[in-house]
């Protein structure tokens, strides 16, 4: 008698890496959300969850090369009164939160 496996032995782990690359074939395929998984053999719910951290995330997004500096005492000069916040979202998990007030 055949042993079928169960259906979590048959998941597949992917990396971060491996689903953009899947993502971006699914730009490029021209399919529905439902033919291109089901022709991967992933789940939507998994589909949609991956392209929503990797969007949310900036993933695909260039950074902006180390020389690119902003000056923000250009930006409030002459307007020392004034509140001034500033908030980056610096990826997994980190957010810099400057207040001047």
């Amino acid at each position: 008698m055949l042993e079928t496996k169960s259906r979590a032995s048959k998941r597949q782990r992917r990396s971060r890496e491996q689903w953009q690359a899947l993502l971006a074939r699914f730009e490029s395929a021209g399919l529905s959300v439902a033919a291109f998984c089901a022709g991967e053999l992933i789940s939507e719910a998994s589909f949609y969850r991956w392209r929503g951290l990797l969007a949310s995330s900036g993933a695909g997004h260039e950074l902006a090369p180390a020389s690119a500096f902003v000056d923000l005492g250009a930006m409030a000069s002459g307007v020392r009164e004034a509140r001034l916040e500033l908030r980056l979202d610096l990826g997994g998990g980190v957010v810099l939160h400057l207040v001047r007030g």
